[in-house]
C-alpha cells in the first residue's frame, strides 16, 4: 500500500477533487487531501488565483507544512495543477519521499523558477492535456519533457491527453473530460501499484 497527500487545485477541494481522491487510492492506498483554502471554493480559475494571492505565499506554504507534518515521511505527493507545485516542491526536498504524481502541472528542474535537481531515482508520472492553456502553453509542458529526460527511462513518465481543458481530471468542474481522466486514474494506480 501506498500513502499518498494529494494537493488541491486553485478552486479549492471540490468534490471532483475528493472523487478523483478515493479513485485514486482504489481501496489498495491511502490518499490524504489537505485543504489548504480552509472550506473556500472560488468559482473559477481567475477567482482561484486572487485568493491565492489574497492568502499569500508564506501562509499557504504554512498550512501546507501542518499537513505533511501529520503525516509519515514516506509519502507520494500528488497535486492537481496550482496543488502540483506544493507537491514537486515536496518530492524534490522533503526526505523519505516515494514518488510524485503531477497533474496539468509542472515546475522547471533548471533555471530561474527551478527547484533544482530532480531527485536520482525518484519516480514520477506527469499528466495534461496537449493544448491546455496553462500547461501546454505556458512552459509547464517544456518543464515536464525537462524532467523526464533529465530522470531517465523508467523513473518518470510523461503523459499527454488530446485536448484543451484544464482541470479535466476535476468531475465537478465543467471542464471535466471523462474518458482522459479514467486513462490517468488507471496510470496512476499502476504506478502506485508498483511504489507498494
Amino acid at each position: 500500500m501506498a500513502e499518498v497527500v494529494l494537493f488541491h487545485h486553485v478552486q479549492g477541494l471540490t468534490d471532483g477533487v475528493r472523487a478523483f481522491a478515493e479513485r485514486l487510492g482504489g481501496g489498495r492506498h491511502t490518499v490524504h487531501t489537505p485543504d489548504l483554502f480552509e472550506g473556500v471554493r472560488p468559482a473559477t480559475v481567475e477567482e482561484g488565483l486572487a485568493h491565492v494571492g489574497s492568502l499569500g505565499d508564506e501562509q499557504l506554504a504554512a498550512r501546507a507544512e501542518r499537513a505533511v507534518a501529520a503525516l509519515p515521511e514516506a509519502l507520494v505527493y500528488a497535486g492537481l495543477s496550482w496543488g502540483a507545485a506544493t507537491a514537486q516542491r515536496y518530492a524534490q526536498t522533503r526526505p523519505g519521499a516515494r514518488g510524485a504524481l503531477l497533474y496539468e502541472s509542472c515546475l522547471p528542474i533548471t533555471g530561474e523558477w527551478a527547484l533544482g535537481p530532480w531527485p536520482a531515482g525518484l519516480p514520477v508520472q506527469i499528466h495534461g492535456m496537449d493544448r491546455d492553456p496553462f500547461f501546454a502553453l505556458e512552459g509547464d509542458l517544456d518543464a515536464a519533457r525537462e524532467l523526464v529526460a533529465a530522470a531517465g527511462p523508467g523513473v518518470a513518465e510523461l503523459f499527454l491527453y488530446p485536448g484543451d481543458h484544464h482541470l479535466f481530471t476535476d468531475s465537478s468542474l465543467p471542464a471535466h473530460d471523462a474518458a482522459a481522466t479514467e486513462l490517468a486514474l488507471r496510470r496512476s494506480g499502476e504506478f502506485l501499484d508498483r511504489l507498494s
